[in-house]
């Protein structure tokens, strides 16, 4: 996935993507352990992820309309029915003009009106089209997309706002890299037949939105080659997936003024002005992207950049258009992610509902679903892992007293926000109407464009939150400093209140523990306790820190995925370090637990036996190869296995759980310690 702002890159979730689909209707509800899943045919020693999730990965077949299944796919779609029930209730129509039932109802019902869709075609973008039609030079083009921020005007410069990194207390315009369609940058030139399969799938889904829009197949093909090359060129100017990490490279802040003149040509003042966005001081987070689009622009054919314009109008609009055009986009992302059948209308509809007006859904969802001793648990939970962790950082022995005291100030400033926001976003204004999808969407989305430039001039509002409710995941943020569990991940497998405490302390305690540990991971360790991008290492902590890391890199670089294609170590450190982290933190909490004192088996296993179970459990996931390519290329997450077996491979504990030894394949003689 592209990062569109430097907030993407710092702001770490637990998963990349949480696949969704139709359950095996003979799968039962479960909770705890499920050891139906084990086979005990692998040796723990050997393969704990096979182990524990051996017989459920051979006997399960992935839908054909997602791209993987897993724990977190039976999660989400559990939440996706329950979603399901509230939109077809109130899709009915039955509720006050302006309620919150009455918008997401309806919202609900235009985007499942497949007819009246259907019959209007690409209409909807028609006027756009012709807009774009009559530019006559680059200067026309950059002011259409000054004044079109939802048709095309984000396609050549883009940004976002929020929390300057170095001075949290104030919002700032951050300039990111933008021009491109593929993956990452390697993906225009790179020659492995998997990566040309890629390319050329990529070009046929640029020429098919041409001709369904009235061009000709000839001049479509023709097109789809020249907007290649261009976006090859613009490809060489910015940052690759691993590049990205580099934070401090990113933070780039100059004056508009200043700025402006070493790019004189794309004229960011009257660009800014028009969106409504002028800032005296700017981040730049990509430079060399800007100075080469400064460049390009005067050359470059004014054809071929409006049919770059023109692609991402109609690219972004084609999963709210007809048939044609969501089949068209089908067929590419099968090719980039093996996925084999089209999900079914009320999931994309439901998925465009959640990322149009998610607050209100939430709202909905959690008065239904969440229930208020799952906070108070999950408080409990919070509490025990911090103290933990306070602990682990006093005693640790390569970190010198100062640096230690100020890591622990950062943890004590930990505001960890869990289930859902104490305020919600209310989409003032915008009026949803039953027979205008198309409509409906980009009102919604103008409501966020305007409340993101309205951020240049209020407060931090600390409150708001980066997912919803209903969101199966969880996230660091370290300009907030905070931990963020929304409602959606606090269910089985994740989390149940029923369950013993080794397997919430394996499952949600490892996750809660792998959020702590991202404020202390290459690029949350940036950051100090007051969400300031700022030094706070002693030299010689910084090169402690360093080799350590070097280490995670080191071995899962060794990890091989399939054939010619091994894990990303310095893609995926600060994932890793982060699983590291939280699966020792949350086995030291453990013990706090009267079920860990008592120690009496359960199940057959001990508790220390079920804690690991249950971690190893969290990550039972199969995946298809073409979404496993894309992954290693641009997901800072390892593979599921790795994320079990490897943290496993470097903890003592769970040698002395499994009897491992010298010889067995999970035994490691140098082993990764960082908290």
């Amino acid at each position: 996935m592209k990062s569109f702002t430097l907030l993407f890159l710092i702001t770490a979730a637990l998963l990349t993507v949480a696949f969704v689909g139709d359950p095996k209707k003979d799968e039962p509800k479960k909770a705890g352990l499920d050891l139906s899943a084990m086979d005990k045919s692998v040796r723990p020693q050997d393969d704990f992820f096979r182990y524990v999730n051996g017989t459920w990965l051979k006997t399960t077949a992935i839908p054909a309309s997602e791209t993987g299944w897993g724990t977190f796919s039976i999660l989400q779609n559990e939440t996706q029915n329950r979603l399901k029930s509230i939109l077809e209730n109130t899709a009915q129509g039955r509720f006050a003009i302006g309620s919150v039932e009455q918008r997401v109802g309806d919202f609900y019902a235009a985007g499942m009106d497949s007819l009246t869709i259907e019959k209007r075609g690409y209409a909807p973008i028609k006027p756009v089209l012709a807009e774009i039609e009559a530019i006559n030079d680059y200067k026309a083009l950059l002011a259409f997309c000054a004044s079109h921020p939802l048709d095309g005007g984000n396609t050549f410069i883009t940004y976002s706002i929020f929390q300057d990194a170095r001075n949290p207390t104030k919002n700032v315009l951050y300039m990111a890299q933008a021009g491109t369609g593929l993956p990452d940058k390697d993906y225009y030139t790179k020659t492995e037949e998997a990566t040309v399969k890629i390319r050329n799938a990529y070009k046929a889904y640029i020429s098919q939105l041409f001709v369904l829009t009235g061009t000709s197949e000839a001049i479509a093909q023709k097109q789809a080659d020249e907007i290649l090359a261009l976006e090859t060129q613009l490809a060489a100017s910015h940052l690759s997936s691993i590049e990205l990490r580099d934070l401090l490279r990113q933070y780039n802040k100059v004056t508009l003024k200043e700025f402006s003149e070493q790019v004189p040509n794309l004229a960011l003042p009257q660009f800014l002005t028009t969106r409504g966005a002028v800032q005296d001081t700017i981040i730049i987070a990509h430079p060399n992207y800007y100075r080469a689009l400064n460049e390009l622009l005067t050359t470059y054919d004014i054809q071929i950049l409006k049919a770059k314009l023109r692609f991402s109008v109609i690219a972004s609009a084609a999963s709210l258009l007809s048939a044609p055009f969501v089949r068209a986009n089908f067929d590419y992302n099968k090719v980039l992610t093996g996925r084999q059948k089209q999900q079914d209308r009320w999931k994309r509809i439901l998925d465009q509902t959640d990322g149009a007006m998610g607050d209100l859904l939430g709202q909905l969802y959690v008065k239904r679903y969440f229930k208020p001793e799952a906070k108070q648990r999950m408080m409990e939970l919070v509490g025990n892992l911090k103290k933990v962790f306070r602990t682990r950082l006093e005693s640790l022995d390569w970190m010198t007293a100062e640096t230690k005291a100020e890591a622990l100030k950062k943890l004590e400033s930990f505001t960890p926000k869990i289930g859902y926001p104490d305020k919600w976003k209310t989409y003032e204004g915008v009026v949803i109407n039953r027979t205008t999808f198309y409509e409906n969407v980009k009102a919604l989305q103008l409501w966020h464009e305007k409340e993101t430039i309205a951020r240049l001039n209020k407060p931090i509002d600390k409150t708001e939150w980066r997912m919803t409710p209903q969101t199966i995941n969880a996230y660091y943020n370290p300009l907030q400093n905070e931990i963020v569990f929304p409602a959606g991940i606090l269910q089985w497998p994740c989390f149940d209140i029923m369950s013993d405490d080794a397997v919430n302390y394996g499952a949600i305690g490892a996750v809660i523990g792998h959020e702590m540990t991202h404020g202390f991971d290459d690029q949350g360790r940036l950051f100090n306790y007051m969400g300031m991008l700022k030094n706070w290492w002693k030299k010689e902590d910084n090169e402690a820190f360093k080799q350590r890391s070097q280490q995670v890199v080191d071995q899962y670089n060794g990890f091989r995925v399939l054939e010619g294609l091994s894990v990303k170590g310095e893609l995926t450190l600060g994932e890793n370090i982060a699983d590291l982290g939280g699966l020792s933190i949350a086995y030291e909490a453990f013990p706090l637990t009267s079920q860990a004192k008592q120690q009496k088996k359960l199940e057959g296993f001990t508790p220390n036996q079920r804690f690991f179970m249950a971690y190893a459990q969290v990550f039972r996931e199969k995946v298809r190869d073409e979404t496993l390519q894309l992954s290693i290329n641009t997901n800072p997450h390892s593979p599921a296995e790795f994320r079990a077996n490897g943290p496993l491979s470097n903890f003592e504990p769970f040698y002395q759980a499994f009897d491992v030894k010298q010889g067995d394949k999970l035994y490691r003689e140098n082993r990764t310690k960082i908290w």
